[in-house]
């Protein structure tokens, strides 16, 4: 078959990737819950299209039959991925995302099993969440195997998504995540912050529960684990506010009211264009050895976009790890510097 599957292709991301895959001659199905938006796309890219919902099992096992893997878009991940996941064991079709969220990584690392009977594999983040920071962290790993401890940082996201946006609004409240001791381990928010030299500046930043805290330790074993990012004043304050208030914001009343608060769409495409996002990342291990680098690269949906399509491209022609997969595991430290305009650097730590 040689092609694949983008549900939630109307998504600001999803369209990005149809869009791009369009462009590079790509003929993937893009599907979605809306016909009205999956048919307008469709028809402007020449590609086909499905419509149907994640619940319509039939539907869903039916689209899936027609490829050899789905790329799914459609958010929040924590909700919609286990039905796709669900088809794709049934089916016996390879599983990717784009979600951040820790607690999808860590259900599909717990299907492990379950997928490598089916012959299928599972690679939950193969966007900015987690691909350059998770070829960052193996990295270093491999230039200090006996590393106990590992630090990620990032900056330069710039405008996100009303998906993402979505995804922040549904969690707050829900406080922090690192790890420690192998443990994935509940933090209040904005738990921990530190300066971090990214090399052309120096910024605050603020534990986050990035999608590291679950990857990186099934990527290198390293056992403890924080991932940080520089925030604006405004939001490092609601951040530490939310310790408190978050039960009140997680009600249903406020979920609704912040939801339909979030703008439609995300970044410009001259945004885009323009921005950079920079990575530091550090290990040291208990006998005070430590190493250190740095990671620059395209702006972050643009990273998305390519660094899902290069490892769409990677499966179609069966370079394949069976069962649950991170990116930088099944492929390695270099995946990202084969994303243009990417590169990495070691600095004294």
């Amino acid at each position: 078959m040689n092609t694949f599957l983008i549900y939630g292709a109307s998504g600001y991301t999803g369209e990005l990737i149809a869009r791009e895959a369009a462009r590079r001659g790509m003929k993937p199905i893009i599907a979605g819950r809306s016909q009205n938006k999956i048919e307008t796309l469709a028809k402007e890219l020449g590609l086909p299209w499905r419509a149907f919902a994640l619940e319509d099992r039939e539907e869903l096992d039916n689209a899936l039959k027609e490829v050899d893997l789905v790329l799914h878009c459609a958010g929040p991940f924590s909700i919609t991925s286990k039905p796709m996941v669900d088809a794709c064991i049934r089916t016996g079709k390879h599983y990717l995302d784009i979600t951040g969220e820790i607690s999808v990584f860590e259900t599909c690392a717990a299907r492990d099993e379950e997928a490598t009977s089916a012959g299928v594999m599972l690679m939950p983040g193969v966007g900015f969440d987690v691909v350059p920071s998770d070829c960052l962290a193996v990295h270093l790993k491999n230039r200090l195997p006996g590393a106990t401890h590992l630090r990620l940082a990032f900056v330069g996201l710039g405008g996100i998504s009303h998906g993402t946006r979505a995804t922040m609004t549904m969690n707050v409240g829900k406080g922090g995540a690192i790890r420690r001791e192998g443990k994935i381990v509940n933090v209040p928010a904005a738990w921990s912050e530190r300066e971090i030299d990214f090399g052309k500046s120096k910024k605050l930043c603020t534990t986050i529960p990035w999608g590291d805290v679950s990857t990186a330790f099934h990527s290198t074993g390293i056992p403890n684990i924080e991932v940080y990012t520089s925030l604006p004043d405004s939001s490092r304050k609601m951040l530490k506010l939310s310790r408190y208030i978050g039960w009140l914001l997680a009600m249903k009343p406020f979920q609704n009211y912040l939801q339909k608060q979030i703008p439609a769409g995300g970044p410009s495409a001259e945004a885009r264009a323009k921005g950079r996002t920079f990575l530091f990342g550090e290990a040291w291990d208990d006998t005070g050895n430590r190493v250190a680098a740095r990671q620059e690269g395209p702006e972050g949906y643009n990273t998305t976009v390519l660094a899902s399509l290069k490892i769409v491209e990677k499966v179609l022609v069966k370079v394949v790890k069976i069962g649950f997969q991170t990116p930088a595991k099944a492929f390695g430290e270099n995946l990202i510097l084969e994303i243009e305009g990417t590169k990495r650097e070691n600095v004294t730590a």
